[in-house]
């Protein structure tokens, strides 16, 4: 679901990588995210991601 902002830009809400719930994250389409914590309240997923050109990447961090 888009909607404009006060300047018209339309906002997008930010989608989990594993359930495609919508997260707590609005973005622009000229946002760019890097090395960004993300946090699904539908299915308690937590990842980092990189955002760019429209694209949602999932950074795998290795374990400790």
């Amino acid at each position: 679901m888009k909607q404009s902002d006060r300047k018209g830009e339309l906002l997008e809400w930010l989608r989990c990588p594993r359930c495609g719930g919508k997260t707590r994250t609005q973005i622009r389409p000229h946002t760019v995210l890097e090395d960004f914590p993300l946090f699904c309240p539908k299915c308690k997923y937590t990842c980092v991601i990189r955002f760019k050109d429209g694209k949602i990447e999932e950074i795998k961090m290795p374990d400790a």
